[in-house]
């Protein structure tokens, strides 16, 4: 097989029909022959237990773009994530085993929609918003003896939100809204009790060290994908090496022989690379025997392509695979995303920008620093420090991708209004994103 074969690699989308892509030939263009497109949009924000493992997703929705548009609080919008999220798209798909926490008003809660979903995925979050009273009470009991965890949100400590308190099994307490006192108080409370914490809006490692010692069981936010310390470190030497890779795959003329040394010094990456060029993907005549005849055989794009994704677990090695995943997610949503904007020509550009958004995370060290260490100047270095304009396009593209996962739909909607990608597509260029960063992460 020639070598363009490994694109059906790259778009991991494989078998999945995903979207308008027509993912059997490894293409990613947009295509004329799908009328019908996705019209929610749904993004995914990861809860960890105590050791940094996904436990569940929440799940963040806009129905539409326009300024009326209800958010997450309404009854709509947690019965659209309900019919189009969990049943349309399908529960694999977006949770890749780990469970949905869903928003829940009042009425939803009391007009039995929960049970059309499987407890043994759904988690109901109850928000604040809920007027306590007996319907509420009575459907809370109901779902928790059908199997169902509840979860009250931003939880109020008000006297008429006891009895409720006393129903569900996880509390969720907002970091960034209650006090250290009020933390600790909550958990002298309630861990008694049985009741499962949940810090949510955690935002540091501080933070983050400081609720799981308290005794909280679960965390969200962005703290795991944040440097821990920002300042001048060292890198360990396996680091080192798999860093040196990514500056020499980076360099505008590709040295296959300064490539093939640092491969060399590496005996689990050297193997990756031998195992993957003779893998069915290419079907050579006879197997390949050397790490010079595989990068001979690859060329340069693909090489480019692999030796970036085979380096990046190794420098994520001792993070949460979470911060893994989320790289991957952010380089496909790029990629997908640049052909509607008329730069297909920079699809690699923009995979990059995504692969390298969390280096400083994974190494604990500034963004600026390692990309200096890479020598990657240019539109992809500009674009990750903020110091090109923030009118270019692949700025643009960028700040859409961070903004959608992060559901901040207004900040969202107005980026969107810069670009020229239809709104209506985005929601299937991210689920595509998210099987395919999903099933390389499995692999």
């Amino acid at each position: 097989m020639h070598p363009q074969g490994v694109r059906v690699y790259w778009n991991m989308a494989l078998s999945v029909a995903l979207g308008d892509y027509d993912v059997a030939e490894g293409k990613t263009e947009p295509c004329e022959s799908k009328q019908n497109v996705m019209e929610v949009f749904v993004a995914r924000q990861p809860i960890f237990d105590r050791q940094q493992r996904v436990y569940g997703y929440e799940l963040l929705f806009r129905p539409q773009l326009d300024s009326t548009a209800a958010g997450t609080a309404s009854s709509m919008a947690s019965l659209q994530v309900i019919t189009n999220s969990l049943l349309s798209i399908g529960v694999e798909t977006l949770l890749a085993g780990a469970r949905a926490f869903i928003n829940f008003p009042e009425q939803l809660l009391t007009d039995e929609r929960a049970l059309s979903l499987p407890p043994s995925i759904a988690v109901i979050e109850i928000l604040e918003t809920v007027k306590v009273g007996p319907a509420v009470i009575a459907a809370c009991r109901s779902l928790r003896a059908k199997g169902y965890v509840l979860a009250l949100d931003d939880f109020p400590q008000q006297a008429d939100y006891a009895e409720l308190a006393g129903l569900v099994d996880i509390i969720k307490v907002d970091f960034r809204a209650t006090s250290a006192a009020e933390q600790e108080a909550i958990v002298n409370h309630y861990l008694p009790r049985g009741v499962r914490l949940l810090a949510e809006k955690v935002e540091t490692q501080e933070e983050f060290q400081r609720a799981r010692k308290l005794g909280y069981h679960y965390f969200q936010g962005y703290f795991f994908a944040r440097p821990v310390v920002v300042s001048r470190r060292e890198i360990p030497g396996f680091k080192l090496n798999y860093l040196r890779i990514l500056r020499e795959i980076h360099q505008p003329e590709l040295e296959f022989r300064g490539l093939e040394s640092l491969i060399q010094r590496d005996v689990s990456l050297a193997s990756k690379l031998l195992r993957y060029v003779n893998s069915a993907i290419f079907g050579w005549i006879s197997p390949v025997q050397s790490i010079r005849q595989a990068l001979a055989l690859l060329g340069e794009q693909e090489i480019r392509n692999w030796a970036s994704l085979a380096a990046l677990p190794t420098l994520a090695v001792d993070k949460p695979d979470e911060l893994m995943r989320m790289a991957l997610l952010r380089a496909r949503f790029c990629e997908l995303v640049a052909p509607w904007e008329g730069l297909a020509h920079r699809k690699a550009d923009l995979f990059l920008t995504g692969l390298f958004s969390l280096l400083d995370a994974m190494l604990d060290r500034p963004l600026a620093e390692i990309l200096a260490e890479m020598r990657l100047t240019g539109a992809i270095a500009d674009t990750l420090l903020g110091t090109g304009r923030p009118e270019e396009p692949m700025a643009l593209i960028y700040r859409l991708v961070r903004e959608y996962e992060s559901g901040d739909w207004r900040a969202f909607t107005a980026t969107a209004n810069h670009l020229h990608v239809p709104v209506e597509i985005i929601p299937e260029l991210y689920l595509n994103a998210v099987v395919w960063s999903d099933q390389i992460s499995r692999g």
